[in-house]
């Protein structure tokens, strides 16, 4: 085995780099081909009926592997990037939740829970009636007192 690789192994990394177009790459090809002859046939490699097109045909065809995987690669996009706030609007958006929140502070508890449940829990009017153990209409009449109390209460009025 160490006599084929001596005798070809430049020849191979040749053919290799025609055909994937990197020595680097070109190296580790033709370092498969004669591993993965090994390992199939070990020591043994004099049994091997034309061991040189053995190992042709290894180094073309992991060549083929590599530019595949290279197609591939090349043609995936990665995701657009996810909206990210600027700093700015990090800060606005913050400002935002605190009086959202402080003004939540000033309902009465029933309305802060019944409008807790629903936007940020989000959770059905029927899930939030048996989660408070209230009617649906109460979870309605809550929903509908609490935002028009927050909305006062945003808009100053309160």
């Amino acid at each position: 085995m160490s006599e084929l690789y001596h005798a070809h192994r430049l020849r191979m990394v040749r053919l290799a780099v025609l055909l994937v177009d990197d020595l680097a790459t070109a190296e580790d090809v033709v370092q498969d081909a004669f591993t993965a002859m090994y390992r199939r046939h070990g020591e043994h490699i004099g049994e091997v009926d034309n061991a040189l097109g053995y190992l042709r045909t290894a180094v073309v065809n992991t060549s083929r592997s590599v530019l595949r995987r290279r197609r591939t690669v090349r043609a995936w996009t990665p995701p657009p990037p996810a909206d990210v706030p600027s700093a700015e609007q990090h800060v606005v958006l913050d400002e935002a939740h605190r009086e959202v929140l402080a003004a939540l502070g000033r309902l009465s508890p029933r309305r802060r829970q019944v409008l807790v449940l629903r936007y940020w829990a989000d959770l059905s009017e029927a899930e939030i009636a048996t989660t408070l153990g209230i009617s649906r209409g109460a979870v309605k009449s809550n929903a509908s007192r609490g935002l028009d109390a927050l909305e006062r209460i945003l808009e100053g009025r309160i």
